[in-house]
């Protein structure tokens, strides 16, 4: 179901079934998750000032919800590995601090 050209949702990591413009008011079929969004976005890099490569962009403090960002772009590709590897770590924190 990835398709490695396209667009997929952060939150549920599913190929999106349009390879349109992303509009501020679209939202993920499958989970209902906002599309136009940091997390979504080609520029989004937590690393980075205020979370963003692009220079000069606003503070965004809800980045999994939709924005006005003027310089927002879709990100393309696949889902990153690290997602994958992120919440393997979380669950092995969980696991750990269970009582």
């Amino acid at each position: 179901m990835d398709d490695p050209n396209g667009k997929f949702c952060h939150k549920c990591r599913k190929a999106l079934p349009f390879d349109t413009r992303i509009l501020r008011s679209e939202y993920c079929p499958w989970c209902g998750a906002d599309l136009h969004c940091c997390a979504n976005c080609h520029f989004h890099d937590t690393s980075a000032y205020n979370e963003c490569r692009e220079v000069g962009t606003e503070f965004v403090r809800d980045r999994d919800r939709n924005n006005h960002c003027s310089t927002f772009r879709y990100r393309e590709g696949t889902p990153a590995s690290t997602g994958a590897a992120a919440d393997a770590a979380k669950d092995k924190l969980k696991g750990l601090f269970k009582i």
